[in-house]
């Protein structure tokens, strides 16, 4: 697997906000980012969120953004609107759904995916959350300490 970009977000903007506007906290794409086994990734909104929370750290797959933007014709919105942690690319990552894995030395399990909401229309286009039943992305936990640093960057 490798990492395409690390986004981190200090608030949310769509957990707690049902029948309410979303939150307006940015996303911010990073270059590297410390994780802390059974806490999360320091400096975002999931940090010390619960005790062995199942998302400490979501990741999603470079390949479903492409295919998603083709899909519903959207070419204009980045990656990041998925408020993904981890943009990956190379691995299908329902594979990894109950399994313990390791990316850059940080090993996690693979909790369950990272299921579309009806915030997903919103953010990134009519029917995303229809067409992303399946390929949403993983939740895991956080199973050692360590970090991860982008190593295929996005194009330009």
């Amino acid at each position: 697997m490798n990492i395409a970009a690390l986004y981190i977000s200090p608030g949310h903007n769509y957990l707690g906000h049902y029948g309410l506007p979303p939150g307006k906290y940015p996303v911010e794409s990073v270059q590297t980012v410390e994780c802390l086994a059974g806490r999360g990734l320091v400096a975002d909104r999931f940090f010390d969120h619960k005790p062995d929370f199942a998302g400490q750290v979501t990741f999603f797959a470079m390949e479903v953004y492409e295919e998603i933007r083709r899909a519903l014709n959207c070419m204009d919105q980045p990656p990041s609107v998925f408020r993904r942690n981890v943009l990956s690319r190379g691995l299908d990552l329902n594979v990894l759904i109950g399994a313990e894995f390791e990316v850059q030395g940080v090993r996690f399990a693979g909790m369950r995916e990272c299921t579309p909401c009806y915030w997903m229309d919103q953010a990134f286009a009519p029917g995303a959350e229809a067409w992303l039943k399946g390929r949403g992305g993983l939740r895991a936990r956080i199973l050692t300490s360590g970090w991860l640093k982008v190593d295929a960057p996005l194009p330009c």
